[in-house]
């Protein structure tokens, strides 16, 4: 009896201490279940005290081109269709010639007006081509937009193609033999030089992956018509014969110009035609003169004070290009008049404030009655020399990319 006592009074013993545990480990398993739940919470509510800096650091990031810069601010080394890096818009009203100018094109012409131009009627050639022009603007556009240039991607080297000068944007990406595009700027055949026009070059060659041949033909007055159009058709010729010596294909050659370099590179084409040489694979003609007619509806509406091409400016430089009024009927400068049937397709890129915007079109539709396939598009809110202005103009990005689809199309 002693015996079982003993054995009851143990058990009692074992179930109180099993009890005593077991309460604890509930005790400690709530408060774990606590601590779980209060860290969690102070997490949350971190959680949402840092979505706000979050926010604010995003909304205050610094956007700059993809590229790192290798030119100095100002300097059109690298200017391509890369996006723009910095805000583009005007300090004061529109001209009142332009109320529906782009903002972007209104700025660039602020920063033209800055440099208080004179009109090239009150100036002699030589005066005209030391005044800063829509280069310069542009240039003063990235300083003050603080716009970051990329690096080219093209090699440049001047070269003498049978004594006319020339300089060759070669890419540095690819594998020759490449395309080739003889290119011929602007400036009514009496001002502007390889680099003003240097924008417009680079990009065709970046973006199409063909050499450029950008040539430096003769200028009036010193050589009157027709020393460019005798210059840019030898240049085609001697880049149809050497292409090899500047990487080039010579099965696949196109032509390209603006302003003046417009109507020389649809003349080329037709001096090809006529000589029975082979013929360009494509033509660009961006804003070219086409026609002698100073009457049409844009010469009478650029008379407002258009910049920075307006009728006085078209008057002075036929003035000094052409030997005598008779040289304005020759095919070569009347484009418009002139027999268009088997030229190479043809991409035309017209803006909208520019005396040149009527013959433009007129040429476009000449083009397509004669059977040639024509993309003709017209940029409104722009201004002649808008081309090569893509570091701070959406529409001549837009346009560089129009230009280089036709191109490429035709040198495939």
């Amino acid at each position: 009896m002693a015996e079982l006592t003993k054995r009851l009074s143990l058990r009692r013993v074992q179930i109180y201490f099993s009890s005593f545990y077991l309460n604890i480990l509930i005790m400690t398993i709530s408060s774990a279940r606590l601590l779980l739940v209060s860290v969690v919470s102070l997490g949350l509510l971190s959680a949402c005290d840092s979505q706000p800096k979050a926010t604010e650091a995003d909304s205050t990031a610094t956007v700059v081109a993809d590229s790192p810069v290798e030119a100095t601010v100002g300097d059109t080394t690298g200017m391509t269709a890369n996006g723009l890096a910095g805000e583009v818009k005007p300090t004061g009203p529109k001209p009142a010639w332009g109320p529906n100018l782009d903002d972007d094109q209104a700025a660039v012409l602020e920063q033209l007006q800055s440099f208080a131009p004179k009109p090239l009627s009150t100036l002699t050639p030589k005066e005209a081509r030391k005044q800063p022009g829509p280069k310069e603007a542009v240039d003063k556009q990235i300083r003050v937009s603080k716009i970051v240039l990329p690096p080219m991607n093209c090699d440049t080297m001047g070269k003498s193609l049978g004594g006319v000068k020339a300089r060759i944007y070669t890419p540095k990406v690819g594998t020759a033999p490449y395309p080739v595009i003889v290119y011929y700027h602007g400036g009514g055949w009496v001002i502007a030089n390889l680099d003003a026009y240097h924008a417009s070059a680079q990009a065709l060659c970046e973006q199409s992956g063909a050499v450029v041949v950008s040539v430096a033909y003769r200028q009036a007055p010193e050589y009157k018509f027709p020393a460019a159009h005798d210059d840019s058709f030898a240049a085609y010729q001697w880049v149809l014969k050497n292409a090899a010596s500047i990487k080039g294909n010579p099965n696949k050659v196109a032509v390209a110009g603006e302003s003046a370099g417009g109507n020389l590179a649809c003349a080329v084409s037709m001096m090809a035609r006529d000589k029975k040489v082979a013929l360009p694979k494509h033509q660009l003609l961006v804003y070219p003169i086409a026609g002698y007619d100073m009457n049409t509806p844009s010469y009478q509406a650029s008379e407002a004070g258009y910049m920075p091409l307006d009728k006085g400016a078209m008057a002075w430089f036929f003035k000094h290009y052409l030997r005598t009024p008779a040289d304005g009927k020759d095919p070569r400068i009347d484009l418009v008049n002139a027999n268009l049937k088997g030229l190479p397709a043809t991409t035309i890129i017209a803006a909208d404030y520019d005396p040149l915007k009527s013959e433009g079109k007129t040429l476009a539709d000449r083009l397509q009655a004669a059977g040639v396939k024509v993309n003709y598009k017209l940029y409104e809110g722009t201004v002649h020399e808008f081309f090569g202005m893509a570091a701070v103009l959406a529409d001549a990005k837009d346009a560089q990319s129009v230009a280089v689809e036709g191109l490429k199309g035709g040198l495939r």
